[in-house]
């Protein structure tokens, strides 16, 4: 078979989304491939629901799914004890987010807020020349009410909140500022910003558009994500006594201050956007239980870090989420496994994506607390020899990761 003698994957009739088209497809690629795929095959998942969140359907992927808890969350969407499911294949993720999760929840919980809550979609205007883009610039705010209306004439859910403009050379670039609700709603927002954008192309000197900017930064890191606007802005913090430190993670909140120090300096020398030991690393987890769209990790997973030694002795440790891109609503999130794990933490439908983005910022607070904590000590390398290969039988408990009921709260 040659690249020109290549065929097409089966389309089939209405895309195949029956049953026996998915498995058809499934055989084909069997056949091609000379690959047995009973695994993605084993699907539990009627693959006519899949229509809209696939293409191409041959069955699903299977990942384990663990579970870290309890963690006491005080925040004003999500307030109570959860249990956080994750979904991941590295060893020592989940026991260490539990480890920073028992711990947070021993020493009072997670106090969450959330300060922002909208998506963006930046699309860029060109021009024949500067004067005619600073006359666009200038005259663009004046419209607004007409724009707003354009935009929503598209959707029921979304909502215009804000258009700002930022020009380079004769382009400008306009940042479209929506408010979605539970849905993360990029599609539904480019497709009302490219309503509002055929009205001003009606209505100004612009030669052209593109949606797309790449200003709005949709799953790619850039310094614009600070300020907020794409997603959720969260923010999350806890006061830990330093008994509590020393039982849990064997370290003093003065250790978790120097390791700021020390690695914030690293950070800078790579020319890091914000700082933070690994956010990517529990958000992809949940964000696959929880059926999100995964790739928004790369814009969700920027932030800062916080380790501070208090006045009296105690460890304040904080995370700021500027970007977190969470839904409870379209997508994945109502699909098989998806779902299932939304419901676990109540999280499951509409009017529950604010709690479960304070979730997920006090779960990332534990992911960070218990890696410093298994840097200093210097079990970061063992705790992954014990739980992270499959090695179950010659695994060894390591004591920074062990079990909470092996440990006496303010043990010496």
């Amino acid at each position: 078979m040659t690249a020109e003698t290549a065929p097409l994957v089966p389309r089939m009739k209405d895309q195949g989304y029956e049953p026996d088209q998915v498995a058809q497809r499934r055989q084909w690629l069997e056949e091609i491939t000379g690959a047995k795929l009973h695994h993605v095959g084993a699907c539990s998942v009627d693959p006519r629901e899949m229509r809209g969140n696939i293409e191409n359907p041959i069955g699903a992927a299977q990942i384990p799914i663990g579970v870290a808890g309890p963690l006491l969350v005080r925040g004003q969407h999500a307030q109570g004890t959860f249990y956080v499911p994750l979904a991941t294949t590295e060893g020592a993720l989940v026991r260490s987010y539990e480890r920073g999760m028992a711990l947070l929840t021993r020493a009072g919980g997670v106090q969450v807020r959330v300060y922002g809550d909208e998506n963006r979609v930046a699309p860029v205007f060109a021009f024949d020349d500067v004067v005619s883009a600073y006359e666009f610039a200038r005259w663009l705010p004046s419209q607004w009410e007409a724009i707003r209306a354009e935009a929503g004439s598209t959707t029921r859910h979304g909502r215009l909140e804000k258009i700002e403009t930022y020009p380079a050379g004769r382009d400008v670039m306009v940042n479209f500022r929506f408010f979605t609700a539970d849905a993360h709603g990029m599609n539904m927002i480019v497709k009302a910003a490219d309503k509002a954008c055929k009205w001003i192309m009606a209505n100004s000197r612009a030669r052209h558009y593109l949606v797309f900017s790449g200003l709005e930064s949709e799953k790619h890191a850039s310094g614009f994500l600070f300020p907020g606007g794409k997603g959720k802005k969260v923010v999350a913090g806890a006061r830990i006594p330093a008994h509590l430190c020393k039982a849990y993670l064997r370290a003093a909140p003065e250790d978790f201050t120097a390791l700021w120090r020390h690695t914030v300096t690293g950070h800078v020398h790579a020319g890091a956007q914000g700082y933070n030991g690994h956010f990517a690393n529990g958000l992809t987890a949940m964000f696959i239980a929880c059926g999100q769209d995964v790739a928004n990790v790369v814009n969700s997973a920027m932030g800062i870090t916080g380790f501070e030694t208090t006045g009296d002795g105690e460890l304040y440790a904080s995370v700021t989420l500027p970007a977190l891109t969470v839904a409870t609503v379209g997508g994945g999130t109502g699909l098989g496994t998806g779902r299932e794990c939304l419901e676990t933490m109540g999280c499951a439908g509409q009017g529950r994506a604010g709690k479960l983005a304070e979730i997920f910022a006090a779960a990332v607070l534990a992911g960070e607390l218990s890696m410093g904590a298994a840097i200093m000590s210097g079990e970061f390398v063992s705790a992954h020899e014990s739980y992270g290969r499959n090695r179950p039988k010659e695994a060894v408990e390591n004591r920074g990761f062990g079990d909470e009921r092996q440990r006496k709260d303010g043990a010496e």
